[in-house]
């Protein structure tokens, strides 16, 4: 069984050591595995609610350091340029090329998330800083983000099928 505890509170002023409080330890075992097709190689694709809609073929990368949001899902949620703030770092793509992005949005799903002019076969890309918000933990293998809320444990179920 693999498995992280995560603080739920931080507090810079006390020797940025974490605070220690109560909460579930996050795990994964056997069992989460059940509803998965085994052996498998598949990335974890996910249906996320952003912006008031249910957005599929999100990428929960923990490799990527950056959250990205590709055009057609910033057209889709009637996003407009004025919406973005100022991003001016380089980004780079799948294919290697490097990318300006558009801007910078936050949106009720507490990330932000970069807009980025580039082909990608998922709508959205969520990444480390996204999971550490969230106090999350993921295991492509076994197609699951689990975090803790109000005392539980809850999780988001990858889809195989969207993500192959």
């Amino acid at each position: 069984m693999s498995v992280a505890r995560f603080p739920a509170e931080y507090d810079d002023r006390e020797s940025k050591k974490a605070k220690r409080i109560a909460s579930p330890v996050l795990g994964f075992s056997n069992e989460d595995k059940v509803g998965t097709i085994q052996p498998h190689d598949d990335a974890l694709v996910v249906t996320f609610r952003i912006g008031g809609y249910d957005v599929k073929r999100v990428l929960v990368d923990q490799g990527s350091a950056v959250e990205v949001m590709y055009p057609d899902l910033y057209k889709g949620l009637n996003l407009k340029l004025e919406d973005l703030t100022a991003y001016d770092s380089l980004l780079v793509s799948f294919e290697g090329k490097t990318v300006t992005p558009r801007g910078q949005i936050r949106l009720p799903i507490q990330t932000s998330s970069d807009v980025v002019d580039a082909y990608s076969p998922y709508t959205a890309i969520v990444a480390r800083s996204w999971l550490h918000v969230l106090g999350a933990v993921s295991f492509i293998l076994h197609q699951k983000v689990k975090y803790s809320s109000e005392g539980q444990v809850k999780e988001v179920i990858g889809d195989q099928t969207m993500a192959r």
